[in-house]
């Protein structure tokens, strides 16, 4: 997918020496570019969490409304993980060495309710390509619902988006599965970008993941517990799933240390060239990247600087890989954004809705 009004160095003496390093870091120390039998742990426990609160929901859900509730939270934080750990990784093929299992890890995401072929381009290539462009990154695009970078188009009730965005990102997850997914491949895009029908197995994986997901998620849940405490243990896994997910892709892009960039105007100017590398850093910020528990739970994803540089390779190994980029990006004089914790990256995230909700347009990378 290309963008004319917009084109990347790749070649750049960073890049260069970046890849150089990284590829350096990986023949010293013998280690895959994958995540090898640890994932495969990570995985089964990912997925004992998810079982045992499912079981958990129907043999305890009957009698306790606080059970269902309970579960349904436990079931929503365990899928978010899956994504996280497990389909992210799979996705973008740095899961395993082996294209099946990747396939497989990646297929995730349809049990969870999305499309992981609708992802891929979403996602994949599209966000991967021109995080934080205006007008091409589908990632930042929320609607009239929340404004979220500086070119996008101001309403009066913006104003109030700080407040209100919260409890709408719990709405992700049931809208991937019953409108998002649908509607691209009804369009036949992923904004300005073609989105071809899925055929074969692509196809096959599609619906029957729709077909899973509403079946796990709602025809037993509502046959075994009625039709009410079906509905609240859906609303509640998919408002803990929605949000997750939501916030840990914002904590990374949507927050006041992150660079957005409108091309919109420089047709008549050819297009603006980027170095790539440096074009990731600018736009992606790592957050707590001390907390170990957080870093296994959301598959390295507050190392998300350095998961755009380098997409292919398995979390477990951001931590490491973090050292050299910051070290490359010092001796380079590029900016490699961080922010210390989490609760600091909420409240930046927080700032970052409230500027947006005024009208406020920032400057921009042009």
């Amino acid at each position: 997918m290309k963008d004319a009004r917009v084109r990347f160095d790749t070649k750049t003496d960073f890049s260069t020496e970046l890849r150089c390093r990284v590829d350096a870091y990986f023949a010293t120390t013998g280690r895959a570019r994958d995540g090898g039998a640890r994932m495969l742990v990570k995985t089964a426990a990912l997925f004992v969490w998810l079982i045992g609160s499912y079981v958990g929901l129907l043999t305890l859900g009957g009698s306790s409304w606080l059970a269902v509730l309970g579960f349904g939270i436990s079931c929503g934080l365990a899928t978010a993980g899956l994504g996280m750990a497990v389909q992210h990784d799979g996705g973008h093929l740095a899961y395993s060495a082996k294209r099946g299992v990747n396939r497989a890890a990646a297929s995730v995401l349809d049990l969870l309710g999305a499309s992981s072929y609708v992802w891929r381009v979403k996602h994949g290539i599209v966000h991967h390509t021109y995080p934080n462009i205006e007008g091409v990154d589908d990632d930042i695009e929320a609607g009239p619902f929340a404004r979220l970078a500086p070119s996008q188009p101001h309403y009066r009730f913006h104003r109030y988006q700080q407040f209100y965005m919260w409890p709408l990102y719990g709405f992700l997850t049931a809208k991937w599965f019953l409108f998002d997914d649908f509607h691209n491949l009804s369009v036949g895009r992923v904004g300005n970008t073609k989105l071809a029908p899925p055929r074969g197995a692509e196809l096959a994986i599609f619906v029957v993941g729709k077909l899973a997901h509403l079946s796990w998620a709602l025809i037993v849940p509502i046959a075994l517990l009625g039709v009410a405490k079906g509905l609240v243990f859906y609303a509640a896994f998919a408002a803990a799933c929605g949000i997750t997910l939501s916030v840990v892709f914002q904590l990374a892009h949507c927050v006041e240390e992150a660079t957005f960039i409108s091309p919109a105007h420089r047709p008549e100017h050819g297009p603006l060239v980027l170095d790539f590398s440096a074009h990731q850093l600018a736009t992606t910020v790592d957050f707590a990247r001390d907390s170990a528990w957080l870093s296994w739970y959301v598959g390295g994803l507050n190392f998300q600087a350095v998961h755009h540089l380098f997409p292919r390779v398995c979390h477990l190994h951001y931590p490491a890989l973090a050292r050299i980029v910051a070290k490359t990006a010092a001796e380079f004089d590029v900016p490699y954004h961080a922010t210390p914790t989490l609760r600091a990256a909420l409240r930046s995230h927080y700032r970052w809705l409230r500027r947006m909700g005024t009208g406020e347009r920032p400057a921009t990378a042009q």
